[in-house]
């Protein structure tokens, strides 16, 4: 079972970086290549068992706090034929945040049954 969660650590330092790159022509670029890059520093952390339980959790409130700001009222979808641009970006933004929230409690998750 260890094997697997470094495995998914591992996997999602990898999603978390590729997340950071490709932020490069975002409008506000810079906030979310630290948010992802904090991101693939804490699943990197994770894969080596130098994560501190109280960091996923608090990373992971602060997504979904996040999540639920940022969620636009009028979600259109991801792709930005199925709407308006910024609907469709903070939708994107409030996603990611959710999945880096749900990572970090599986994180929290595992460290706390180990």
């Amino acid at each position: 079972m260890k094997q697997l969660f470094k495995f998914i650590g591992i996997v999602f330092a990898i999603l978390f970086a590729l997340g950071a790159v490709v932020q490069y022509n975002d409008p506000d670029s810079l906030l979310w290549i630290i948010i992802y890059g904090f991101a693939t520093v804490l699943s990197i952390l994770f894969t080596l068992d130098k994560l501190k339980f109280i960091v996923p959790v608090v990373v992971g409130v602060l997504c979904l706090l996040g999540f639920f700001y940022l969620y636009p009222t009028d979600f259109q979808g991801f792709d930005l034929n199925d709407g308006d641009i910024k609907t469709v970006e903070l939708g994107r933004e409030a996603f990611g945040l959710l999945i880096i929230g749900l990572v970090m409690f599986i994180y929290s998750f595992r460290i706390k049954r180990s």
